[in-house]
């Protein structure tokens, strides 16, 4: 067991050697560039090979709309400010505080699992094969959801960019992908299922701010929400889909405001007991009151 401990790239450790930095330093700044390079190759150009013609991410998205259709502005705000707080966690590992490259180097092997899941799902996306993108995404939401669960004492630098950002989007991509397995995604009867669907982003949101106290997750979800909902009004103002959406959006970010406002003024508010086992459990976002 300890052998298997000490080869498995994802088990915690109390220390990293130079040489285990080093390949953190190397992987997740080649890795996180290639999520990039392709994310952003594939919003914005639609190339032809010769053999196979790939679409643009956001023209799928609207060519065949459903109940979880997002807008594209707001969905490339979401990434890229997320890609500009990964760029700021790559930067820790480089950091002359130790504790700080331990504690990036710590969630790094999950962090480069994401990214790599990330570029096949959009390579398998942007060619139309929704069901092995499916597979993808699932795949990237246990790896992310062990990384939430096992790290989640992670400084929040390291926290959002790493764990609670891609979960989100990980989270309802399922469902945005997941529509479009679907033989005739606008549908009535997608679209009631969609109806009813979309308030697991609601739940899941809460879960996270009540067991957890973690506000990035309710905002990242209220966000992702709110593109939903404006790309739902847009495409048929007479529907719940896109009523729905903004009552999410809103219940999440109230929500998300009475747990980060009062942890900004130092006055944080607990929603279940504070015993060891629990601050042993909520991340470090607390912290943020005296950042």
């Amino acid at each position: 067991m300890a052998g298997w401990q000490s080869w498995n790239p994802f088990s915690k450790r109390e220390s990293h050697s130079r040489g285990s930095i080093l390949a953190y330093k190397i992987l997740t700044l080649l890795s996180w560039l290639l999520s990039v390079v392709v994310s952003v190759y594939y919003a914005a150009s639609e190339p032809h090979d010769g053999f196979t013609i790939r679409r643009r991410i956001w023209d799928l998205n609207y060519l065949y709309p459903s109940a979880f259709t997002m807008n594209d502005v707001i969905a490339d705000i979401y990434w890229v400010v997320l890609f500009i707080l990964q760029f700021g966690y790559i930067t820790s590992l480089f950091s002359s505080d130790a504790d700080v490259v331990h504690a990036a180097a710590g969630v790094g092997s999950h962090f480069i699992l994401n990214n790599i899941l990330h570029f096949a799902f959009v390579m398998l996306f942007v060619n139309s094969h929704f069901h092995l993108a499916e597979v993808i995404l699932v795949l990237n939401f246990f790896n992310l959801s062990s990384l939430y669960f096992r790290h989640n004492t992670a400084p929040r630098f390291i926290h959002v960019p790493v764990a609670s950002g891609p979960l989100a989007w990980t989270f309802v991509a399922i469902y945005w992908n997941g529509a479009l397995m679907v033989p005739h995604p606008h549908s009535l009867v997608a679209r009631v299922f969609g109806n009813i669907f979309i308030w697991s982003i609601l739940v899941y949101g809460l879960f996270f701010i009540v067991t957890f106290h973690d506000y990035t997750v309710g905002f990242a979800l209220s966000v992702l929400s709110a593109a939903i909902g404006v790309a739902q009004f847009k495409r048929q103002v007479v529907a719940f889909q896109w009523i729905f959406a903004f009552i999410i959006m809103a219940l999440l970010f109230v929500s998300t405001a009475s747990i980060a406002v009062p942890a900004m003024i130092g006055r944080d508010i607990r929603w279940r007991p504070t015993t060891a086992a629990g601050q042993e459990r909520a991340p470090l976002l607390n912290e943020g009151a005296a950042a």
